[in-house]
């Protein structure tokens, strides 16, 4: 199975990248959210979800672990594909969609194209339990998931502080200056703890 695949974008629409890595291109289906982060950029590392049926092989790629989760726990719910997954999480970001699934918001989610009413209480029923409820919790789903914030709980886990410490203090910071960079982080952090 490919986790992820870093490489060079030989070519990007709004739904879809070419990246090039090792003389290979690897035609990779995206979301409006991963377009957006790899706007302007020259090398990109998506996180990859493959889809292999008899007639297609396709590779679905996500620029943050935590919209490839929710990815594929929106495939898991009967009645959602991966084409349609895709476009739920491009009419809504990540930290959107967790918000509207805990919070029960079908009409939101009845906005995307090709929800109706009974598909979308399908999707708040089959994810809720399985996606935080409260809004501590999914700011730290999501913001735990961030490159940022792997990157400073990594180090100060190293520095000798607890994981879970470490882990709410850089949610915090996330949470109130969620632009911050991972030296920003960690000497805030630091103050902190």
């Amino acid at each position: 199975m490919i986790d992820y695949i870093k490489g060079e974008v030989a070519e990007l629409t709004p739904a879809s990248v070419s990246l090039e890595a090792y003389g290979i291109g690897y035609f990779i289906n995206i979301s409006l959210n991963t377009y957006t982060c790899l706007s302007g950029q020259k090398n990109a590392k998506l996180y990859i979800h493959e889809a292999i049926r008899e007639d297609a092989y396709q590779l679905f790629g996500f620029f943050e672990k935590h919209e490839r989760e929710l990815f594929t726990l929106l495939i898991s719910v009967s009645g959602i594909g991966a084409s349609t997954a895709r476009m739920i999480l491009s009419s809504m970001n990540p930290q959107e969609l967790t918000s509207v699934i805990a919070s029960g918001n079908a009409d939101m989610l009845k906005m995307v194209k090709g929800i109706g009413m009974k598909t979308a209480q399908r999707v708040i029923i089959d994810l809720k339990d399985k996606i935080k409820t409260t809004g501590t919790d999914q700011v730290a789903m999501y913001a735990s998931s961030s490159p940022v914030s792997e990157e400073a709980i990594a180090a100060l886990v190293m520095l000798g502080f607890s994981q879970q410490a470490s882990q709410k203090v850089v949610v915090k910071i996330l949470k109130d200056k969620s632009d911050s960079s991972v030296e920003q982080v960690i000497k805030l952090a630091l103050k902190m703890l």
